[in-house]
Parts: structure tokens; C-alpha cells; sequence
């Protein structure tokens, strides 16, 4: 049984985990972080060239099953990966943590992009936690009068705010950490996307205890008719049902 699980997130890794060695595992990574965590097994790193080059290469390599475990917001991936499937006629399972849902104190605005998300920014706050990455740093070039705290795994290029400082980490991380971060730099907005998951909610929480307001960039559409699970053990799961017994 060979599975290629199109990964990167913290769900994909902990898959591969949960299913190496009872399962040749092959886990592809987009390369976009310099010092990526390699999961267990097999990893390749890049493109595929499009739908096309994803269904080549699942038929070359034999793979029995795939598994779309990206993050919401990676793009075309999601779709290429379903096109691909059916053009290889292999299973496809999309591996999607559930989304955040507001609470009681939280005060949200929620946009459709990353270029809304600049806009709404500037009618909030002064000192804005931008928590959206380095690749969508172009959204917010021409904001000029909203310093920004960018965090980010590797250092984001131009084009990027004028006014910003970098704050080079990678989460997991802690509401005790976020509590002292958005006191520190005086945040007054957090801007974020709908990632979901445990690993970066610990902001959301810090925000509404200190009554700053959050814009909340929504998912993308997703492609329909594509079997969900919502955690990993759902995903190992939908694999033993492919392979009875492979992975006790």
C-alpha cells in the first residue's frame, strides 16, 4: 500500500507518523519553508506541474491512495489534487482541520482576502499583529499608516509594509507567550486567516482577553465531492478501510 500525502501542516506530519511503517508513505512537501520538519517516511519536495504532472506521477510511483493534507489556504493544490485523482482513478481523502468559530467577547471582522483584510486593518487599529505568513505580504505594501508585527517561519522579501518589524517564529505556541507578545508591541488589531487548529489559536484567545479586535480572513472554496476527514485518526481510519489490518 502506498499513500502520498500532499502535507506541509501539523496534521499531515502527525498522519505520517501515525501511519509509517505499516504503510510505504510518501509525503509531499510545496518547499516554500527553508528548514521544513521531515516527516517519517518517504518526502519529496516541489511542484508537480499542475494536475497533469500530480496524476503522471501518482500512476509512475504506483500510489494506492492520496491524502490532501494542505493547509486551507495553500490555492490550486486542493483541485489539482482532485483532478489528478480521478484521472489516476486512485481514492481521495481531504484531510481538513475544522475551521475557528467566534465566542462569546470576540469581536470579528471577517473578509474574503488577504486585499480586504489590508483595508478593514486600517479602520481598527494603529499596531496590527499580522499572522497571515510572508507570501501575502503584497496585501499590505501600501498601508502606510499601520505599523505591523509580521510572524512568520522564514524572513518575508519585498514587497512588504513599510512600517513592520519581524518576529521570526514557528508554533506551536502558548497563550502566556501571546498574552506578552500583544502587550509588548502594543497591539491594538490581529490580522490572521482561518487556518483552524490548536497550534496558533492561542492568539485569538489573548486577543479577546485584551479586547483587541481580530480580522479573520475566510477559506477558500474547496472542491466538492471529496470525502473529509476532520483529525488524523479519521484519516488512518479511511486508510484501514483500504487496507484491512495494515495499520493496527
Amino acid at each position: 500500500m502506498h499513500v502520498l500525502i500532499l502535507g506541509g501542516t501539523t496534521e499531515a506530519r502527525a498522519l505520517a507518523e501515525t501511519l509509517h511503517p505499516a504503510v510505504r508513505v510518501t509525503s509531499s512537501l510545496a518547499g516554500r519553508v527553508a528548514a521544513p520538519r521531515l516527516p517519517p517516511g518517504e518526502v519529496r519536495i516541489g511542484g508537480f506541474g499542475g494536475a497533469e504532472g500530480l496524476a503522471r506521477w501518482v500512476r509512475e510511483h504506483a500510489v494506492d491512495a492520496v491524502i490532501d493534507a494542505t493547509h486551507p489556504f495553500a490555492g490550486t493544490i486542493s483541485f489539482n489534487a482532485a483532478a489528478a485523482a480521478a484521472a489516476a482513478h486512485v481514492p481521495l481523502l481531504a484531510l481538513r482541520r475544522p475551521g475557528w468559530v467566534p465566542v462569546e467577547g470576540d469581536d470579528w471582522h471577517e473578509v474574503g482576502s488577504l486585499s480586504e483584510a489590508a483595508e478593514a486593518v486600517r479602520g481598527l487599529g494603529r499596531r496590527a499583529f499580522l499572522t497571515t505568513g510572508r507570501m501575502g505580504l503584497e496585501a499590505f505594501a501600501h498601508v502606510d499608516d499601520v505599523w505591523f508585527l509580521v510572524r512568520s517561519v522564514d524572513a518575508p522579501a519585498a514587497p512588504a509594509p513599510p512600517r513592520m518589524e519581524v518576529l521570526l517564529d514557528r508554533g506551536p505556541f502558548t497563550l502566556e507567550g501571546e498574552r506578552e507578545l500583544l502587550q509588548a508591541h502594543r497591539i491594538d488589531v490581529l490580522v490572521t486567516k482561518d487556518s483552524g487548529g490548536a497550534a496558533t489559536a492561542p492568539k485569538l484567545r489573548a486577543a479577546r482577553e485584551a479586547g483587541v479586535p481580530v480580522v479573520v480572513v475566510r477559506r477558500p472554496k474547496a472542491p466538492e465531492g471529496v470525502r473529509v476527514a476532520r483529525d488524523v485518526p479519521e484519516a488512518a481510519a479511511w486508510v484501514r478501510e483500504l487496507t484491512p489490518g495494515a495499520t493496527a
